[in-house]
């Protein structure tokens, strides 16, 4: 066997630092590309509970910016004075897409007691002042609770006829009541979803489409074409079967946004049939600056993917 010359080690040197060369020019030609390819028209906020570092609403308003959010959505009743929310937003540049009911567990619009009824219907009431007041779009609202003491067609009737009394404020300040699908035992299919929407004739009503929240008995993607242009906003979280069916229910949120069985793609894929643009909303454990940052790459992969 011949040993090689200088001459052709020069040259397999030379053919090394070329295909070197060509492979760092097409990693780098591959990145424009990602870098140019289009992004969706989507904002990501983030609830004001997973922001757990900050002693002021102003210094969590600023953690939220640097971690990568857009805005903010904040719990009524019970805002904070709203002069602290519009400096907050005038800071930093964040906004509030709206306001999650806080009052809709314990004063359900369905309850069996008609105070308990009539103190929700006054509470959705001042959810819709205080999102118009801080310049929100939404008012995030679970409709009905069903149980042994509330039947389905009792929560369907009682919570169409508070949403009724409801609507004329809602048009009133142009701010629309999104429903969230959530564990509740209530509209439980999309094509159930759609109805209770439709029955209402109002642009002011709407879903608010909680990705994760349907993994346990359905398939986003096909929610998200039923539902069309009724989605108003998205609530970004992961579920996993798997954790599910080897740990129970609740365990199925255990997981990274990204690592479970949401379908973000097809998901994604079928918003983007339905024309959806606007807000994409974090709801998972929150945490220090470092876990917000993580939760908005995960959610920017996954919306974007």
């Amino acid at each position: 066997m011949s040993t090689p010359s200088r001459r052709d080690f020069i040259r397999r040197s030379a053919a090394t630092a070329a295909a070197g060369s060509l492979a760092a020019t097409a990693g780098a030609a591959q990145e424009e590309i990602d870098k140019a390819a289009p992004r969706r028209d989507i904002r990501y906020s983030l609830k004001i509970g997973m922001i757990q570092e900050g002693d002021t609403l102003l210094e969590k308003f600023r953690i939220a910016r640097d971690a990568g959010f857009h805005g903010v959505e904040l719990d009524s009743p019970g805002l904070p004075p709203v002069q602290d929310i519009r400096d907050a937003c005038s800071d930093t540049g964040l906004v509030v897409p709206g306001v999650v009911g806080s009052f809709h567990w314990h004063d359900q619009l369905a309850h069996p007691d008609p105070e308990t009824r009539s103190r929700g219907e006054k509470s959705l009431a001042t959810a819709l002042r205080d999102c118009r007041a801080v310049g929100g779009t939404t008012v995030l609202l679970v409709p009905a609770v069903v149980g042994p003491d509330v039947s389905y067609d009792e929560a369907w009737e009682r919570s169409t006829a508070a949403i009724q009394r409801a609507l004329p404020l809602a048009e009133e300040l142009g701010i629309s009541i999104a429903i969230e699908n959530v564990w509740n035992n209530f509209l439980l299919s999309p094509m159930e979803a759609a109805r209770y929407i439709d029955q209402f004739q109002s642009k002011y009503i709407g879903w608010y489409f909680d990705v994760g929240n349907i993994v346990a008995y359905g398939w986003p993607p096909q929610w998200v074409r039923i539902l069309g242009p009724r989605i108003l906003k998205v609530d970004v979280k992961e579920y996993s079967r798997s954790k599910l069916d080897k740990e129970g229910r609740w365990a199925g949120f255990a997981v990274p946004i990204g690592e479970g069985d949401c379908q973000w793609k097809e998901t994604m894929a079928a918003l983007d049939e339905v024309g959806y643009t606007g807000w994409a909303s974090a709801e998972v454990g929150g945490g220090d600056a470092a876990r917000l940052k993580e939760i908005s790459t995960r959610m920017d992969r996954v919306v974007q993917s």
